[in-house]
């Protein structure tokens, strides 16, 4: 293996973030300077926004809510022949 052509590993680099937040890893760079994080980004830190000009949003919670109500209405397999075998047994009565 040629040792001139691989790169410094530096095992206590350290990622700055810009709102202040620092972690230490391993990397071939010194320092890593980055906009976001974990600490600072919206989705991670729950106060993400939706931006919901054309209705879409509501649109598919109205879809979720439609669906779910017609999974508690529906009837087993079960449920449907024991309601046929009842009908068939008042007509022949």
């Amino acid at each position: 293996m040629n040792t001139a052509i691989h790169p410094k590993y530096h095992s206590q680099a350290k990622i700055r973030c810009a709102c202040g937040n620092a972690v230490t890893i391993g990397s071939t760079q010194e320092e890593i300077l980055v906009e976001l994080c974990s600490a600072c980004h919206p989705f991670f830190t729950g106060k993400q926004k939706l931006l919901d000009t054309a209705g879409r949003v509501d649109r598919f919670k109205k879809q979720v809510e439609k669906k779910a109500a017609a999974a508690a209405s529906r009837v087993g397999k079960k449920v449907k022949k024991e309601r046929a075998t009842a009908r068939k047994e008042k007509k022949e009565k």
